[in-house]
């Protein structure tokens, strides 16, 4: 007679809100979700929730001593970053899950797919089909991880080793702190459930960040009309310093 097995665990989750409104008196917001996990079997579970915002180009450059003197190296501009990311998880994603399977799924700020320029080919190391190796050489790493520490120092990155809690059995909370500086657009939540150290079931929720009121207005302006809004602030700036210079000009 056959043994039936184990129906297989599940997880769900819903965020308290999916739109966060940006105005000038914007100071940052805290998004709550709630989850729960269906497993009959009752086995040992993690939860890990990444939240990532759109995708931004990050143009960065280094000093360089050419003589007596410290200058700017040529830029370089990354590709593929998000302009916001954070992991929680109910314990160390190293605990959670193997390197292969975190690096597959780009599951903590060290996984992120960052492209670097002109890049040449991609590689296998470590049994990951997905080495960058770039025309900037042995620096390109260097240059990955100043492109990281900008996002975490102005707060844009960062892991929350337990920022998932499970509140009582098989639900879980997360709250995930979204800074004043985050960028606009469409954000992405990505509700895990490991088992064993794989990934057994996946939700996705969306959350909307948008500028409001006169903001929006010169948002939309500046990027639908660029040649239009450049003309009119370039005339405002001249006749602010055109009545400046009226105010205090000397008799």
């Amino acid at each position: 007679m056959a043994v039936d097995s184990a129906p297989p665990a599940a997880v769900s989750a819903a965020l308290t809100e999916t739109e966060v409104q940006v105005s000038s008196s914007f100071r940052g917001a805290r998004i709550v979700l709630y989850g729960a996990v269906f497993d009959p079997e009752r086995r040992p579970s993690d939860v890990v929730v990444i939240v990532r915002g759109p995708e931004q180009p990050v143009r960065i450059a280094r000093k360089v001593k050419v003589g007596p003197l410290w200058l700017n190296s040529r830029p370089v501009v990354f590709h593929g970053a998000p302009g916001f990311y954070i992991a929680a998880s109910t314990r160390p994603l190293d605990d959670i899950a193997r390197f292969r399977t975190l690096r597959e799924r780009n599951i903590g700020v060290d996984h992120l797919p960052i492209r670097a320029p002109a890049e040449q080919r991609v590689e296998t190391r470590y049994g990951v089909r997905d080495v960058v190796v770039s025309s900037l050489g042995p620096d390109y790493l260097l240059w990955r991880q100043a492109v990281v520490r900008l996002k975490e120092n102005a707060g844009l990155y960062a892991a929350d080793e337990h920022g998932v809690r499970f509140v009582d059995r098989g639900l879980f909370r997360a709250e995930i702190g979204l800074p004043a500086q985050a960028p606009t657009g469409r954000y992405e939540a990505d509700i895990l459930l490991f088992q064993d150290g794989e990934p057994v079931s996946v939700k996705t929720r969306t959350l909307t960040v948008e500028k409001v009121g006169i903001e929006r207005t010169l948002y939309l302006w500046a990027h639908q009309r660029p040649w239009t809004y450049g003309l009119v602030s370039m005339a405002f700036a001249l006749a602010a310093g055109w009545g400046a210079s009226l105010v205090f000009r000397r008799d």
